[in-house]
């Protein structure tokens, strides 16, 4: 019998259905009103970075391909380009039935969406001195005559207004206005004129809407102001150059100028805006044949939705979740005494972020503490940890900091943290040229009784206090000698690239994790054709690479059982006869993001549990340093293992992905609702108790 082929879903449009998944949340009456909303701002955020990243690649590999004489690779190109096109479209029009469908759902709460042409007396004079002594003085229109370069004058992330400055028996002139939302914020709540009961809410672009004419009274004379909103999306990738006379730090901040000048993927605009002003801004926007024109309702750039103000009764959102403390660690001194006691395992954001920041505090001011080691990829804009690890070279301790300047949409922010930990004395290390730094580690050096004892940090996310209340992660303390030695050496192979250790335990990419991943699967395999016990547990954010791929459809065919959790990009096809009918792929989208990567291979019945900072994506295996780390603590193997049992058996946020990914939610059947994120909640506080 012949085996099919390979088969693999285009992981754009694979990426595509995942922000479907948001959409669903969005459209999902169960959840609490003001929470839908916010999903909206989710999926526009999304969306943004996929044009900048996504898309921005389908179209340099047009470009390419063209250039190179490849058309058949070229109209392969060109046909993923009008397939996402055409999905984007309907995901709109999705998007826009579901934004009224919740305007209309608050409205049921008193709350009141509106725009300039629902107001009352009342509040449009309320609104009018508003605007004169709060949002006038960040208006500042920019006339678009020839002189103005305006791809280089927008800003990617901006809200803008197109303006056409109407002139009898003269020509139209044009303008554009930033709408000032990092000055202000984009909601306006208006004060009650009597009943308390309403609450009105409008947004910023419509203020400016209603006073138009006082931005250009007395500057131009015009019959008429006609105004429609409009964002640009940039292409996110970004090129060094080579020459040696530059600083890694000046290469990384002219990098960022090339971000801010690069050449538009996508425009949004306002569908009722009239054919000859959409015309006019597509020729300045230098608007190819290969970018991407949507068209959609009054209000672009959604994303500042995911802060929608909750000015209702607290049902309205989600209830907070208090976070748990790790009794591993409360029922110690310090921490050191905890971890030495036994390896602890946390996930966040049920289990409080405190603990890692007093990880880092007390190594700060702890007489034993030598070496301070960590390494930054993204932080918060406030970070307490940063903060300690200053107060540790204060303190006469050697720190040394790893930052990855080249982190997508984090740059300049790392670039910043950079100066100013240097300048406080940190050693700070900018990474490898040719390898992004994507590992979680934190090694702290100890001396104990004459001898220098590593207490290791390895995770499967950032050490940032604020994605740490809403990314689901795991965090495993340990000062087992053997991986606390390679977290310290994956170090130094960053420093010293050429240097070549042997790593036995954990995964470090692009060393051995391949291979690794590899040869585990292949020990399936070979158990499973010794009739001994064969399974896989597969939780990543993204299933793209092919070889990878390839490999679990040879463990499906060997009779594998292999179970996966994919919040994002899954080009894997399940459940194809021949080839992957033993592979069942869910993915959960809910309150908490889900982030961490982990592995669990059956093993003959003593299963092997890896935590990991890498996806299953070729970038991640052979350009980046990624670590994986194997959790030898049984109980803690067995924690992970019934946190993933929980989201397998989700009859509530699960989705199946089939081989179409139509993301129809798990059946229920006869079985008790299971929402896995407040079980796993409940579960962890169990044992705190």
């Amino acid at each position: 019998m012949s085996v099919p082929a390979p088969i693999y879903y285009p992981k754009e449009l694979s990426w595509l259905s995942f922000n479907e998944r948001v959409l669903q949340e969005a459209a999902d009456s169960a959840n609490p009103i003001v929470e839908r909303m916010r999903f909206l701002g989710i999926y526009s955020s999304n969306m943004d970075e996929f044009y900048r990243v996504r898309v921005a690649e389908v179209k340099r590999q047009i470009v390419i391909h063209l250039n190179e004489g490849e058309h058949e690779q070229a109209q392969a190109a060109k046909e993923l380009m009008e397939a996402i096109q055409n999905k984007v479209l309907v995901m709109t029009k999705t998007f826009d039935k579901i934004y009224k469908q919740v305007v209309r759902g608050l409205a049921k709460y008193n709350i009141f969406l509106i725009d300039e042409k629902e107001l009352t007396d009342y509040q449009i004079a309320w609104l009018k001195d508003y605007f004169k002594n709060k949002v006038l003085r960040h208006i500042a229109p920019v006339i678009l005559d020839k002189k103005v370069d305006l791809i280089k004058r927008l800003n990617d992330s901006g809200t803008y207004l197109f303006v056409a400055i109407r002139r009898e028996n003269k020509s139209t002139l044009y303008a554009t206005i930033e709408v000032p939302t990092q000055a202000m914020g984009r909601f306006v709540v208006i004060p009650p004129e009597k009943s308390r009961k309403k609450k009105y809410i409008i947004l910023l672009d419509d203020i400016i809407q209603l006073f138009m004419e006082n931005i250009f009274k007395g500057f131009f004379d015009f019959d008429k102001l006609e105004a429609y909103s409009f964002k640009m999306t940039r292409d996110a990738e970004y090129r060094i150059t080579d020459e040696i006379d530059e600083s890694y730090v000046d290469k990384m901040s002219e990098s960022m100028k090339q971000r801010l000048v690069a050449e538009p993927v996508r425009f949004i605009y306002d569908s009722e805006m009239p054919e000859e002003m959409l015309k006019y801004l597509a020729r300045r926007l230098k608007i190819s044949s290969y970018d991407s024109l949507i068209p959609g309702g009054s209000y672009r750039n959604f994303k500042d939705f995911i802060g929608f103000p909750n000015i209702g009764r607290d049902y309205l959102e989600n209830g907070k979740l208090p976070a748990i403390d790790s009794h591993s660690f409360a029922d110690f001194d310090t921490v050191f005494e905890a971890i030495t006691h036994h390896d602890i395992l946390l996930y966040y954001p049920y289990h409080r972020f405190l603990h890692f920041t007093e990880f880092v505090r007390q190594a700060a001011f702890d007489p034993a503490v030598k070496h301070i080691r960590l390494n930054i990829y993204r932080v918060a804009s406030e970070s307490r940890i940063i903060d300690s690890l200053i107060d540790a070279v204060d303190n006469g301790k050697k720190v040394t900091v790893v930052v990855e300047l080249r982190a997508r949409f984090d740059e300049q922010a790392n670039i910043d943290w950079s100066k100013k930990m240097t300048d406080a004395g940190v050693s700070v290390v900018l990474g490898v040229p040719t390898l992004k730094v994507h590992s979680k580690l934190c090694v702290i050096s100890r001396e104990e009784k004459g001898k220098l004892v590593n207490y290791a940090h390895i995770g499967t996310g950032n050490f940032n206090e604020k994605t740490a209340k809403i990314y689901t992660d795991f965090s495993l303390f340990t000062r087992n000698a053997e991986l606390a030695q390679e977290a310290v050496n994956v170090f130094d192979f960053i420093q010293h690239p050429y240097r070549r250790h042997k790593f036995q335990h954990l995964q470090i990419s692009p060393i051995n994790a391949r291979t690794k991943i590899q040869l585990l699967i292949r020990q399936e395999i070979q158990n499973a054709n010794e009739g001994k016990k064969a399974g896989i547990i597969l939780k990543v954010n993204n299933l793209v690479d092919k070889a990878l791929i390839d490999e679990l459809y040879k463990a499906s065919q060997a009779g594998v059982k292999i179970q996966a959790i994919i919040r994002g990009m899954c080009s894997l096809v399940p459940g194809v006869k021949g080839l992957s009918s033993n592979i069942r792929v869910v993915s959960i989208v809910d309150r908490f993001l889900e982030h961490p990567r982990v592995m669990v291979f059956e093993n003959a019945g003593d299963p092997r549990v890896i935590i990991s900072s890498a996806d299953w994506m070729t970038r991640n295996m052979d350009d980046r340093i990624e670590v994986g780390c194997p959790v030898y603590d049984k109980a803690l193997a067995g924690r992970i293992i019934h946190i993933l049992e929980l989201q397998l058996r989700d009859t509530v946020k699960a989705r199946v992905i089939d081989q179409q990914q139509t993301n129809k939610y798990v059946k229920r059947g006869n079985r008790r609702k299971l929402r896995s994120q407040m079980e796993i909640y409940q579960y962890l506080r169990s044992l705190s108790l």
